[in-house]
This record gives C-alpha cells, structure tokens and sequence, in this order.
C-alpha cells in the first residue's frame, strides 16, 4: 500500500486546512487510517483515525471537536478537516494505514505498517 498525503500549507490561528491521504496498491481501501503529527522536537503523536469496518473514528483530545476524518463511500482517500487551527497544531502530518485485521491499538503507531511521505502544517498566530 502506498500513501500519499496533500494539502498542507500556512494558516492564520482560527483558519482552517483540509489534508488528503491517498492510498494506492493491493487492498489499498482495506485498512484502518490514522493521522499523527510530528512538531519539531518532540514525538510523533496520534491526532485522529477511522477504522475501515465501521467508521468509527477517534480523536487525541487536543483535536476533539476541532478536527474530524473522514472518508467517502470508496473509503479512499481519506481526509482529516482541521478548523479552529492553533500555533500549536503546527507539525508534519502524517497519514497511516494499519491493516483492518490487526487488533493492535488504533491509537498507537508501531500499529500502522504504512506510512506517507508527511505534509507541513505551519499555523501562525
């Protein structure tokens, strides 16, 4: 599965972005999504995933109600809606694929076996 991830860019403090994460390859719509961001200096860290079977989604807390993920009937590409942006949201974007059948934490990393190339999100106040 290959990943490819678009639309991030610059944004004043309250604008709002709209990522993409395309997936191509076997079984490609197959599988659990997760977004995770990485600011500079610190870890990667969940922001939000849905998983394939349901389309429950989940979101790390510092998102809640900011972000949402989503995905169209093809459930491909996916897409995480940010509003209400924050200087604090600033970071690469990274979008995951985690295979629909593996039962490890949907909010954890080392669960996604697929990753994309990352997207800068730089957010000004």
């Amino acid at each position: 599965v290959q990943l490819q991830a678009s639309g991030g860019g610059f944004s004043q403090t309250g604008g709002s972005l709209r990522l993409s994460c395309a997936a191509s390859g076997r079984a490609a719509s197959s599988h659990d999504m997760g977004w995770f961001r990485q600011a500079p200096g610190k870890e990667r860290e969940f922001v939000a995933a849905i998983r394939w079977s349901d389309d429950n989604t989940y979101y790390a807390d510092s998102v809640k109600g900011r972000f949402t993920i989503s995905r169209d009937n093809a459930k491909n590409p996916v897409y995480l809606q940010m509003n209400n942006l924050k200087p604090e949201d600033t970071a690469v974007y990274y979008c995951a694929a985690k295979a629909r059948y593996n039962i490890s934490p949907i909010r954890d990393s080392r669960s996604y076996g697929y990753w994309g190339q990352g997207t800068l999100v730089t957010v000004s106040s």
